[in-house]
């Protein structure tokens, strides 16, 4: 008898002869990033930009334009941890968010791409592009800053956590 059918005989006594237990439920752990699917094609996304900017006059907040796509792997995992308490605690007073669908510009088939040249960045390559904007319209972090996001799933939540809180309104 081989060792492979040998270890089935027994399997199978054990299997007959125990009473039946029901196994345990299997362990699901959290992904260590969260995702956050928060971008959409057919929202207004200049008016949404427009709203935060009229928003930040009167509260005197931050407005974080970011700039990706569901498909994005580094703009889910960014927009799930911006959705956590812990980001959200730190972020509803200082920041007004908004998500902007851009589609594929990779492939030539970009949405929205005027709003990132509006702010001065003239071509949107990679996702997420992270714009923070004064109430007036003016980018507060650099360009090469605000097209570094690329990598934002690789970043950890501590690291992402503070970036925004080095910002403070005005």
């Amino acid at each position: 008898m081989s060792a492979l059918a040998g270890y089935l005989l027994l399997q199978t006594l054990v299997y007959t002869t125990e009473p039946a237990t029901p196994a345990p439920p299997p362990v699901t752990q959290r992904s260590s990033h969260p995702q956050g699917l928060a971008y959409f094609a057919d929202r207004d996304a200049q008016a949404d930009v427009d709203r935060a900017l009229a928003d930040a006059k009167l509260t005197g907040r931050i407005v974080v334009v970011i700039m990706g796509a569901n498909w994005c792997h580094d703009s889910v995992g960014l927009a799930g941890w911006l959705d956590t308490p812990r980001f959200m605690d730190m972020m509803q007073d200082r920041y007004r968010l908004v998500y902007v669908d851009v589609g594929t510009p990779q492939t030539g088939k970009g949405r929205n791409l005027d709003i990132a040249k509006r702010f001065g960045i003239g071509k949107v390559r990679n996702t997420p592009l992270v714009m923070l904007l004064s109430a007036d319209g003016k980018l507060l972090n650099s360009r090469k800053d605000a097209i570094g996001w690329r990598n934002a799933a690789s970043r950890s939540e501590d690291d992402i956590y503070r970036y925004f809180a080095t910002f403070t309104p005005s």
